[in-house]
């Protein structure tokens, strides 16, 4: 591997602490701060992507690249280390917080001039672990890497996962956070991203007054990852607020169209380049549900419910805004920015329905028809992804089984509302202006066949823990084709047996 190429020019740019003491504290005016990873020594690597690390100019794996893959001992181009960033949680203001399981390696660019960042997480405490060790338990690197490259094959923008390991050492962890530690194997995680830049890091240094640097990052994050900003002073930074809303609004579209809950969308868990960042409580979307919540911790007010993402995001972004101020200083245009989200936001929302629907646009219409539809599926309790599996078969002159998609049974007058549901949903294609074919195609891509259900992930860290890799390898596979049904006994409900399995429909942010 091409470990030589990494570079860091966050350190070099940025104000930071070079004393690389890993004592968690307060480091105010600074961006990061210079850590060494704990360094492991009985490692066991699970799996490598192979395809990420050529993409970013990494290269082919080789037995002696185990230690780098475990930040268990480096070259002397890597100087390690974690950002400091700021954020609101669950609607309150936690100041500073940082990478407190993340530490970088650096910036590597491949050979068509793209930037990726490199990351471990769960390689040791920081400045930023607030009482922790900085650790992670396989449980959550296993939920990590293989969910963030499912949602990348779906289609959805993320971070990805280029490494899992074991770190050989055994971690005590209160899943629940219910009094009941107990010791779990521990685990490393490469992941990487264009950037892992938050709104956070943008939150803390305006809420330090620190101008300039809030200045230079603006700059440093146009520069790099908004390119197509051409303007100049106060007009560039409002093309740079109004091209995060943008990005923003479309994520959350996406997470709506595969059924991704992300469980806890506080605000140093947003990504300014609009990519899915930090994967905790989170879920793939059983049986349709607005209120659902996979997140213990976000019970019993569901702030970040699944119904509530968009709102949330919204929130989000004012916050963002407020950090902003100082470089915008226009009440006004952020105010009308952020009021026009909302109409972007549900227009881009509706007409992602029109396409798992098959429709050929967006009408005025369907508004109505897609209220109706989502009282229909939180009553008849389907399945989210299984539901538009059964009305594909049905446009394409199959057996359908919609009971088989209900949490629920399906009486008499159950039946009768779906059967009148189907003949309206008829009657609306026949608006289509293109062939049934198009109409169907359209369906296809964009409504998969498989997704990472809880249960699945739970029963692979259950074989995992115990040596088996059979099920991971399943999973590798089918995540890497979405679209297509190559694991038929995936694309089923979830086994009302792990219904309320502590993992499997409900977690922590520990997990």
């Amino acid at each position: 591997m091409n470990i030589d190429k990494i570079q860091q020019p966050f350190t070099e740019i940025f104000p930071g602490d070079f004393s690389g003491n890993t004592m968690q504290r307060n480091t105010p005016k600074v961006l990061f701060s210079l850590v060494k990873p704990v360094g492991f020594e009985n490692t066991t690597l699970i799996h490598f992507n192979e395809e990420l690390s050529e993409e970013i100019g990494l290269g082919k794996f080789e037995e002696q690249d185990i230690p780098f893959l475990t930040a268990s001992d480096l070259p002397q181009n890597i100087k390690t280390y974690a950002t400091a960033y700021a954020g609101h949680q669950f609607g309150n203001w936690a100041g500073q917080l940082g990478d407190g399981r993340a530490i970088f390696a650096g910036e590597i660019i491949n050979d068509f001039g793209q930037k990726t960042e490199i990351q471990w997480k769960g390689a040791g405490a920081t400045p930023y672990s607030r009482h922790a060790d900085g650790r992670a338990v396989l449980r959550s690197s296993v939920r990590e890497y293989l969910m963030s490259e499912a949602m990348f094959h779906l289609g959805v923008p993320t971070t990805r996962a280029l490494s899992l390991a074991l770190s050989g050492e055994h971690v005590v962890r209160d899943m629940m956070y219910n009094g009941n530690p107990e010791s779990e194997k521990g685990a490393v995680v490469i992941r990487t991203a264009e950037s892992f830049l938050r709104f956070g890091h943008f939150e803390l240094i305006s809420a330090q007054k620190e101008y300039d640097t809030l200045r230079n990052l603006a700059d440093f994050a146009i520069a790099n990852y908004f390119k197509d900003i051409k303007s100049e002073g106060v007009e560039k930074y409002k093309d740079f607020f109004a091209q995060i809303c943008k990005r923003t609004a479309d994520l959350i579209v996406e997470w709506y169209r595969v059924g991704f809950v992300h469980g806890v969308m506080n605000t140093d868990n947003m990504s300014v380049l609009g990519l899915t960042i930090d994967y905790g409580p989170y879920s793939m979307m059983d049986e349709y549900d607005l209120n659902f919540t996979p997140n213990t911790t976000d019970l019993p007010g569901r702030r970040y419910a699944f119904g509530k993402q968009g709102q949330i995001s919204q929130w989000n972004l004012w916050q963002l805004a407020n950090s902003l101020f100082p470089l915008i200083k226009d009440e006004k245009f952020l105010e009308e920015t952020l009021n026009q989200y909302g109409n972007y936001f549900w227009e881009a929302h509706d007409t992602m329905l029109c396409k798992k629907f098959g429709f050929d646009e967006l009408k005025k219409s369907d508004e109505e028809f897609f209220s109706n539809w989502q009282g229909l599926m939180h009553e008849l309790q389907f399945d989210y992804t299984l539901f538009f599996h059964e009305i594909e078969k049905m446009r394409n002159e199959k057996d359908v089984d919609f009971e088989a998609v209900s949490y629920g049974a399906l009486d008499q007058n159950k039946k009768d509302k779906l059967n009148h549901f189907l003949e309206t949903y008829q009657n609306r294609l026949l608006d289509n202006t293109f062939s049934r074919e198009d109409s169907l195609e359209l369906m296809k891509k964009n409504n998969p066949k498989f997704i990472l259900r809880n249960y699945v992930l739970f029963e692979c860290i259950e074989e995992i823990n115990e040596g088996k890799n059979e099920l991971f390898e399943k999973l590798i596979s089918a995540l890497k084709n979405p679209y297509k049904e190559i694991y038929p006994q995936f694309s089923i409900k979830r086994p009302s047996k792990y219904d309320d399995v502590s993992g499997c429909s409900m977690l922590s942010c520990s997990s």
